[in-house]
Order: C-alpha cells, then structure tokens, then sequence
C-alpha cells in the first residue's frame, strides 16, 4: 500500500483526505518519526503528541498566508513534514534539517528562536500588521504548550491580544500537562480543573455574541429594575457557564475559550478549530495531548517522556551506546546535594529543568528546598534576591542562553543589592544540535558589565565542585559557575596553584629563581579550553617557540596573577568558548592596561553571528577553534607577520611583515 505521507508535499494536499486516510497518516507520522528521531536523537515525546493537532491546523488554516507560531518549536517536527521537508536522515546535523523552524527551510516557518513563552507577542505583532496593512482575513495561530503559559511573557501578550475583539487571533493551548516535567504552579491546577463546555459552540457563535451585546446594552441603559435584571441575569449566566465549563482564568481577560478537546480526535480538534476561526475575534482553543502519544517507551517515562532523546534503539527506546564519560550536570547534581546536606541555608531555584540541570538529587532529599518557577528565569533571579535577603543562599540552575532573559533582574534585583546569590550556568560555550539560540556562547560578555560579579569556569569536575563551593560561600555579590554540555572533559592536574588561586597547567621551563614565569607566549584558558590550550602551547614548542599555560579558574575579576604574568611574556592569548567581543579576553586586555602592562593580547574565541547547527566540534572547527589554527596564527604574531604583533626581543627588528593601512577613502 502506497504510503499517504509521501503524497503530502504541501498542506493543501490533506484537504483531498477522507477521515480514514487522516487516520492512517497519523499512524504513518508516528511511525516515521519513532524510526527517524531514534537514529539521528532529537525531541521525539513533543512531536509524537501533536500528529492530530498539527493534522487539523494544517486542514483548517491556509500556511502560509495564515501565519503559524510554534512557541519553543521543538514540536515542529510534524509541521515540517506536512510541508515538503520529509528527508530526516541529517536532522540537527551540520547542513541538515534544524530541529526548531527555520526561515531558509521553508515560507511555512516563522519564529526561529526557541526560547519559550514569545509566540503570543510574535502573534500580538503579526495580526497589529496585517490589519493595518488592511488584510483582516488572514489568521494568525500560535502553539503554545502549558509549560511555556507559565512564562510571564506570554500573559503581556494575552493581556494585549485580549484588548483588541476584531483581530484574527486563534490561540492553540497545547496542553500535556507537563514542559520537560509535569508542569507546576496555579497555572497548571487551573488548567487541571477545565473540563469540555457543552456551551462553547454556542458561545462562538455570532449571532449569539449580537443577541447576547444586544440585551446587554438594552438593560443596562435601562431604567434601575432593567439594571438589576441584568446582573441577575449574568451572574446566573457566569454560574451556569463556569459550572459546566470554568473558564474563568481565560474569559476574564476578555477572550473567548473553546475546549478543552480531545488533542487526538480530529473530528474534535477540526470543528473546535473551524468554530474559533468562524468567531470574529480573538479566541483560546484547549487541547488536552499526550506527550509521547503511541509510544510505549516514551509514556513509560516518567522523567520526561522522551521529551529529548539520542540515538536509540526504536524497538525498546533504550540508548544505543552509554557513554562511559560522566556529564558535567551530574557532577554538579552530586555536589549540590553533598552542599545541601552540610548548609541548610542553600535553596535552589529553576525554570521548569528540574532535572536537566541536575537538581532532581537535591529535590529528592530536601523537597522544601528546591523550588521549580515554571519557565520563568526573570522571576527566578528576583526571587532568588528576596531568599538571600531572608538569610538563605539561593543557587539558580538555568542553561546559560536563558540567562539571557533574566539580566535585568540579575543587575537589578542582585548586583545592585549585593545579594548573594549563586547562578550556575549549564550548557555553557557552544551546545551543538540545538542551533542558534540554543549556544550559551553570550553569557560571558553579557556578565561582564555586572559589577561586582564574581565568574568562575571550571577546567573539569575536581574544579566545578571546588569552584561551586567557593562561589556559595560568598554572601555578598553574585557568583557564577558556568559548564558545557556533555561529557566532563578529563581532570588537568595543575603544575602550580598561585596565591590568587590561578592555575599555572604548563611551562616550557622550570619557573625562574623569583618564581615566575617568563616565556614567549602566556595561554589564557577559560574553562573547558584547558586540553584545547595545552594543545596549542605543544604545538608553540615544537616550533621553538616558549610558552606557558594558566587557567585562572575565577576569570572575573582578572587576578593580579594573570596581569603580572602577562607583563613577563611577550603576548598573550585568550582561549574562551565565548564571543570574544566583550569577552574575557578583553577584559584582560582592559585590566592589564589599567595596570600599564603594554603586552599584546589576542582573543581567541567566538564570532558575534548566530552559529548553524552542527556537532560541538564541527562548530568550533569552522569558527577557527582548534589547536591547530590557533597556533598557527600564534606563531605568525611572535614572528611577527600577523598582528597584534608579540613584543620584541632585545635587539629585535621591528617586524617585517607586511601590515595593511586603513585608508578612510577606501570604498
């Protein structure tokens, strides 16, 4: 039997379908997606939950003159297949399909970021457009999950769609009770307590809206017995509406709710869909799906339903291959619940990542301690500030791109206050998989501006638990430890731990008689560059070419060990899997000029664009991080035929080199 998949190339196609086929297309999406995901790793759970919910917006709503939204959109893999793109042999590989929605694959694809919570604001904005341009007849559909409808974010939009009653705004709530884990907090007992409303078909009706406006505005402009009619007639309206379906959380906001429905009937979803899209306004669909949905493995899972895999075997939804290597996220998940044993006044705080950031073993033991926010990093950090007013150490555990949404609060609410409070940044540098606005690659030059900000970034899991400790003992500034994703690089035992607690990981000779260290080159390296640096600095001394290594552990503030190293080596070089801009690297430069250290200095790190998709290595291969290039170019600086130039030796001619001058003409 042919498969009907392969004849949907575009979403007009499913229009031809009789209910049957749509049954067996889902059945084949499920299958395709079970079979492909297993080899390549991706967000399988989300995906498996929306067949028939993504089936139905395609069939009710014109893409792409209807604008479709997927909030976070790692569940815009179905979106993706209905719309032409069905080889997912390179899904999140270099040059293969993204795992979010991405512009350069498809006109279908909108909103690229993945961040949560920003698909109502994006809506907000799209449908202001279009009827100002004068297209009222084009919808606009956000998918937003319950897990994102706990970020605040997504309620300033509601609050500003709700406003407007004549805009083409058709509300999806994706609602599988959980993000990664079962989704907390009011908003989720709300959602809990929703059930199907035999009213709302009559409800979205216009003609019901114009009677319903109609009676309202006579009796109000009545006379007092009209008034009192009136509210005795709505309160009775309001009671019988929220007994059969309470809605209130959505309808006092002014918007029409729908739902909840069956997320797995398609007659259901469809006429639920056609009724809000037939409502001259605003409107809130419910659609109750299973994360998962027709895969045993992935329902069985309690942790988070399969909502991430690697690669896996299809049949039984185990790991292919277990590494043998520890994750950095461990270590800290391990050394957390060994801090919260000794201080009962460390807490911790996240944003619906209870156990990607490693907090699960900390949660088990002291459940009053740890506390999930919902996606909602900005609250976290305020928060966090108020714990630390109230004697406690709060640590937050995000991944290092959500801190992104939390600076102000991280300036203002911490910084500001002198609170101590402990950030600590998984997935930190270039991530790999998820793309661009997945990398942590920000946070080093974003943090910089913070003052009094203490940054810490370990080498290996010997300094992350040392570090960590550290950082929770200051009580007055805020700290950072930030760490990659994956594996734990392996432990780089130091030649020499200096006063300031920097680490000296290497030297060309033995340190002179005053102790120091005088070589060509001083190698800055900034966290898990430590094997990466020690490659470079061989490298340098199989060329002649001296060298040492340190890894200052705390990179802010700059310790008087680096910028006193720095005045005995003729340049130095910033190794950081950050963007260089603003970076450590310059940040060193800065201090070593403030102190009159004239040394040049060379960032190393990454470029400010928005990096592809691709493995970790493959990444840092094509933005030039790799040992090789690196002491390429650094050889070339001592030598002097590549700029900044290293210092010369006595006696030394300037360097003879070629240097291009900027000529302010030049076109």
């Amino acid at each position: 039997m042919m498969s009907i998949l392969s004849t949907v190339q575009h979403p007009q196609d499913l229009s031809k379908l009789t209910e049957e086929q749509l049954d067996r297309l889902a059945e084949e999406i499920r299958q395709f997606l079970i079979a492909n995901v297993s080899a390549t790793g991706g967000h399988l759970g989300p995906n498996l939950g929306v067949v028939e919910l993504t089936l139905a917006i395609h069939r009710v709503f014109d893409s792409p003159r209807d604008s479709i939204i997927f909030d976070t959109g790692h569940q815009s893999y179905v979106h993706k297949l209905l719309t032409g793109r069905q080889d997912f042999s390179t899904l999140r590989q270099q040059g293969g399909l993204s795992g979010y929605p991405e512009r350069a694959e498809s006109v279908h694809d909108i909103v690229e970021s993945s961040h949560a919570s920003s698909s109502l604001s994006w809506a907000d904005g799209i449908s202001r457009a279009r009827r100002l341009g004068g297209e009222s007849d084009r919808y606009v559909v956000p998918i937003i999950g319950d897990g994102a409808l706990t970020g605040g974010m997504a309620w300033e939009a509601l609050n500003n769609i709700a406003a407007d009653k004549d805009r083409r705004v058709v509300i999806v709530v994706n609602d599988n009770g959980r993000s990664y884990a079962p989704t907390v907090g009011g908003l989720a007992n709300q959602l809990s307590k929703l059930r199907r409303g035999v009213l709302d078909k009559v409800r979205t009706h216009p003609v019901y809206e114009s009677v319903m406006d109609g009676t309202k505005q006579r009796l109000q402009h009545g006379g007092p017995v009209s008034q009192m009619v009136y509210r005795s007639l709505h309160a009775a309206k309001k009671g019988a509406k929220d007994f059969w379906a309470p809605q209130g959380l959505f309808e006092d906001l002014g918007m029409k709710y729908i739902g909840p429905v069956d997320g797995h009937s398609q007659k259901a979803l469809e006429e639920a869909l056609t009724d809000a899209k037939n409502y001259a306004g605003p409107v809130i669909v419910h659609a109750m799906t299973e994360k998962g949905r027709g895969y045993a493995p992935a329902r069985a899972d309690e942790a988070d339903q399969f909502h991430a895999v690697g690669v896996i075997d299809p049949e039984t939804g185990e790991p292919v291959s277990r590494g043998a290597a520890r994750s950095w996220t461990s270590v800290f998940e391990e050394e957390i619940a060994a801090l919260a044993d000794e201080r009962e006044d460390i807490v911790a705080l996240t944003g619906a990542m209870l156990i990607p950031v490693g907090l699960r073993k900390f949660a088990q033991k002291y459940p009053e301690r740890v506390f999930d926010v919902g996606i909602a990093e900005q609250h976290a950090v305020a928060s966090a500030a108020g714990l630390a007013y109230g004697g406690l150490h709060p640590v937050v555990a995000v991944y290092a791109t959500f801190l992104n949404r939390a600076f102000d609060q991280l300036l203002m609410d911490v910084a500001l206050h002198k609170a101590g409070v402990t950030l600590v940044l998984d997935r930190a540098g270039v991530t790999g998989p998820d793309g661009a606005s997945h990398h942590g690659m920000w946070d080093l030059s974003m943090l910089q501006i913070v003052p009094g900000i203490q940054i810490a970034a370990p080498r290996d899991s010997t300094r992350l638990r040392e570090e960590l400790r550290e950082a929770v003992s200051v009580s007055d500034a805020p700290t950072v430890v930030r760490f990659s994703k994956g594996s734990v690089n392996g432990e780089i035992d130091a030649v020499e731990r200096l006063a300031d607690g920097v680490d000296v990981l290497f030297s060309s000779t033995e340190p002179e008689d005053d102790g120091g260290y005088s070589h060509d080159v001083l190698i800055v390296s900034v966290g898990t560059m430590g094997e990466l640096s020690l490659d470079v600095a061989r490298r340098l001394q199989d060329q002649g070419i001296t060298a040492t290594v340190v890894d200052p552990r705390w990179v802010l503030p700059v310790p008087e060990s680096v910028v006193s190293l720095a005045a005995r080596h003729r340049i130095v070089v910033c190794i950081e899997d950050g963007v260089k801009v603003g970076g450590v690297g310059s940040r060193i430069r800065q201090t070593m000029r403030e102190a009159g250290v004239d040394t040049a200095l060379n960032e190393v790190g990454l470029p400010v664009e928005f990096l592809a998709h691709g493995s970790r290595d493959q990444v840092l291969q094509r933005v030039g991080l790799t040992s090789a290039q690196i002491a390429q170019d650094t050889v070339a600086q001592v030598l002097g035929t590549k700029v900044p130039f290293a210092r010369r030796l006595p006696g030394e001619n300037m360097p003879t080199g070629e240097v291009p001058v900027f000529n302010p003409r030049r076109s």
